[in-house]
């Protein structure tokens, strides 16, 4: 520990206040309290247990984005006794659709899959529905620390034994400013990961302890949503359609959502990150699937709320890592915990943080936190019942490597078969090795597509959907958007790829400005923008840009999404 650094004690520390934290801090707080209550199940006195979550978004929820549909199976389990039309802004699903769409025209499909089955669930926002469960763990005597950035891993002997979370009031030349403040070194029994799709710790950890290892690649997708207030329409309420098709080319994974909840529609589209084309634009296509006559006539009359976005894991059950290690546990969307044949992944991020929750009861009662106790967590997850669901699923995003049609009769297959396949495991590219260069998918063409122009009243342009992000971040911080070699941007990246980071980021973050006198152009980085989807350093063609956490409390205020 440094000199004057701050230090705090706690047993159990989780890192993300997602609902997979959350889950698993009031379903450990749960069963400590059933053994207060019958000490005679407990073969030791456990005494006060401190569980404590930090986060680094300004507020609980402020980073939490979804489509979002909820299965209710694991916040049934978790909260017995709750009725689910008290969660704020859920609302039941009565209707669903599946249409696939050309560029004027949609077609129903006449059979829907069960994955596209609603029944039951819920339309939520994720953002309200994570604020309403830290309100629960609060009332539970957990502790919750918004503003926090985990930044560094701490270790001693071999297991990691706490974080250190950010510094604050460091100006972007590295100097501390009047306002500094030390980050803080936490300590805990056991570290739980849960700081969503391809955390900057939890890479540090899957790289030091090979957690990856014999595992596929993980797969990503970018989900692009907005938020609108529509004229009131109680016959649409609790409506949601899927969509494949347009705006997307056959050759690429995704498709759009849209969910009405009465007088607010949610919609997005979902792009798979390991698509081909170097000039495909994520958001310049969400804007063209808005202008299709079936989601414009829906949104005629209403008015831009909110918008964001998010990376999703979708490499399925053979991209998960090993899930603990020595030291602690890795939960939801960090282990890659996500149904994309359902398209859901809360149900399945609520259910690891109660079985990871369960493990350390287990370590707990025991006193004992060697890596064989907390190695029972990952059998756990593969004996429950989201274990199940997810090896049923094992090879779904890889039937689709040829690209959507066949795809959809591979994917067809499996369902008939139970997710059986002619190979146990259907292995995969990570997805930026996919993109092609310029010359190599346009030959003689070589030349970017006409942009769309927006009309500021159906679509918009990157730095107006940022605006309606409630992004901010200290301006005169480090950049939090690492980029090891610049020089590739300037010279090899233009003329391989045409910069596609102007392209797949949804912020408008990194752009391409006139050099000086007789120079080219040069990369112009902007990190105040960023949604803290991680895509650059998903989908960058070099892997040379990383994501770390900027100062606590900044980023996205994804409100109602």
């Amino acid at each position: 520990m440094e000199p004057g650094r701050e230090t705090l004690e706690v047993d159990v520390l989780f890192v993300g206040a997602g609902p997979a934290s959350l889950s698993g801090a009031l379903h450990l707080r749960n069963l400590i309290e059933r053994t207060i209550k019958t000490p005679t199940e407990c073969p030791r006195t456990l005494g006060p247990v401190s569980i404590a979550i930090i986060e680094k978004g300004r507020e609980i929820g402020a980073h939490s984005l979804s489509g979002a549909i909820l299965d209710p199976v694991a916040l049934v389990e978790l909260l017995p006794d709750v009725d689910i039309s008290t969660v704020p802004s859920a609302v039941p699903i009565r209707e669903d659709h599946l249409c696939f769409l050309t560029s004027s025209r949609r077609i129903l499909f006449p059979w829907l899959p069960a994955s596209f089955r609603n029944s039951g669930n819920w339309i939520i926002s994720l953002n309200r529905f994570v604020q309403w469960l830290g309100e629960r763990a609060e009332e539970c005597d957990i502790d919750l620390f918004p503003g926090f950035a985990g930044t560094q891993l701490l270790f001693e002997k071999g297991r990691v034994i706490g974080i250190r979370t950010g510094e604050r009031g460091i100006d972007r030349e590295g100097n501390r400013q009047p306002s500094y403040e030390s980050g803080v070194d936490i300590h805990a029994k056991a570290v739980v990961l849960g700081e969503g799709v391809r955390g900057s710790l939890s890479r540090q950890l899957i790289r030091e302890f090979r957690l990856d290892e014999g595992r596929n690649p993980q797969l990503y997708s970018l989900g692009i949503k907005e938020l609108w207030e529509v004229p009131q329409n109680s016959q649409a309420c609790g409506k949601v359609i899927h969509t494949l098709g347009f705006p997307l080319k056959t050759e690429d994974y995704g498709g759009g959502f849209i969910y009405h909840t009465g007088d607010r529609i949610s919609l997005g589209l979902v792009v798979g990150l390991d698509y081909r084309n170097p000039y495909l634009d994520p958001h310049v296509e969400f804007q063209r699937f808005k202008t299709h006559p079936l989601v414009a006539a829906m949104l005629q009359g209403g008015k831009l709320l909110q918008s964001g976005a998010k990376a999703l894991p979708e490499g399925g059950y053979f991209s998960v890592p090993k899930c603990h290690f020595p030291g602690g546990l890795l939960i939801g969307d960090t282990a890659g915990f996500l149904n994309s044949r359902r398209l859901k992944g809360i149900h399945l991020a609520m259910k690891s943080g109660m079985l990871a929750a369960e493990t350390l009861y287990d370590a707990l009662v025991k006193n004992d936190f060697s890596e064989a106790t907390l190695g029972g967590y990952d059998q756990l997850f593969q004996q429950s019942w989201a274990g199940r669901e997810l090896y049923e699923v094992r090879n779904f995003r890889q039937a689709f490597e040829p690209g959507l049609l066949a795809g959809l009769v591979h994917a067809g297959l499996q369902m008939a078969m139970g997710g059986r396949e002619i190979r146990r495991r259907l292995e995969n590219l990570p997805g930026h090795e996919r993109m092609r260069t310029i010359q190599d998918y346009y030959s003689a063409k070589a030349t970017p597509p006409p942009s769309l122009a927006p009309d500021g009243v159906l679509t918009f342009d990157k730095v107006t959907d940022l605006f309606y992000s409630g992004t901010k971040h200290e301006e005169d911080q480090p950049s939090h958007l690492l980029i090891a070699d610049p020089a590739i941007c300037h010279d090899r990246c233009t003329k391989e790829y045409g910069n596609p980071c102007q392209r797949f980021c949804p912020a408008n973050v990194y752009e391409m400005v006139e050099g000086e006198e007789g120079r080219s152009k040069r990369l112009q980085v902007n990190p105040s923008n960023c949604f803290h989807c991680k895509t650059c350093d998903i989908m960058d063609p070099y892997q040379i840009i990383t994501w770390v956490p900027p100062e606590g409390g900044g980023g996205p205020n994804f409100v109602n999404l």
